[in-house]
């Protein structure tokens, strides 16, 4: 199966090199690195070109933001399957993409771990997200998996279609609710940690931002689920991250793949 990994970018140069070096060191060969660049004016291109390009695909150009630039990757990769690795984000070890690939053997929808960290040299991690298996009513219950781990098989991303450039910090909730919610896909979870996500991201890193993320998923709700304007959600996911900063490791317990 070859994987695609879309990465967005714009003056990303203090931190682009652990991205595409966790890509690189991956042990899944069949892959692509797509890089969507905003037309940076720092080092990032410099930083980009000096690696083999023989997985990387690149391309700048002005765009209308972090939704609109996954658009263009969505309609350039190749791969049998694609998601998502931010510009300041990091797979966690060498085998992410291998998991992703078996548990797509099994699954059209792949999610799982993932930890939040200060920074990529000292790893200390602040933040702990654990994927949890769908329950019966999906989105309404407050679920959602991570983002940055969410892959998809190409005819999953086909049926979903475009990031909504409405949705200025939610558009990744929106089209994940779209690809669990309306097509009858089949979604599991891996028990392992897949990406190290830099803390400060844009739905995450104040309160406004916070708010703002939450009003925009109500709003995908609303229209895709039938919510009223208030939703037992609204309240759930906010409450369900609580427990992301108080969890302790664990083990693996091989609940899926």
């Amino acid at each position: 199966m070859k994987i695609s990994v879309l990465t967005v970018c714009w003056n990303s140069a203090a931190t682009i090199r652990h991205t595409i070096d966790s890509f690189l060191a991956q042990d899944h060969d069949d892959k692509e690195l797509v890089v969507i660049d905003g037309n940076s004016s720092d080092e990032t291109l410099e930083i980009i070109r000096s690696y083999p390009q023989d997985q990387i695909r690149l391309v700048s150009e002005p765009d209308s933001g972090m939704y609109d630039a996954l658009n263009k990757g969505l309609r350039l990769y190749t791969g049998d399957a694609v998601g998502v690795l931010n510009s300041d984000d990091c797979f966690h070890d060498h085998a992410a993409l291998g998991r992703v690939s078996a548990g797509l053997a099994k699954a059209d929808i792949l999610h799982g771990d993932l930890d939040f960290v200060e920074d990529h040299l000292c790893k200390r991690i602040v933040r702990r997200w654990r994927a949890a298996a769908r329950p019966a009513k999906g989105f309404r219950t407050g679920w959602m998996p991570a983002h940055p781990t969410f892959y998809v098989k190409r005819n999953v991303a086909d049926a979903v279609g475009a990031f909504d450039l409405s949705l200025k910090v939610a558009s990744d909730y929106d089209w994940m609710l779209r690809a669990v919610e309306l097509h009858g896909f089949q979604t599991d979870a891996t028990s392992h940690v897949l990406v190290d996500m830099m803390v400060g991201g844009a739905s995450t890193r104040s309160l406004v931002s916070h708010i703002r993320h939450n009003l925009e998923a109500l709003r995908s709700r609303r229209r895709w689920l039938g919510s009223g304007p208030l939703d037992y959600a609204l309240v759930a996911k906010p409450a369900r991250k609580l427990g992301q900063f108080l969890s302790k490791p664990r083990r693996s317990n091989n609940r899926s793949a």
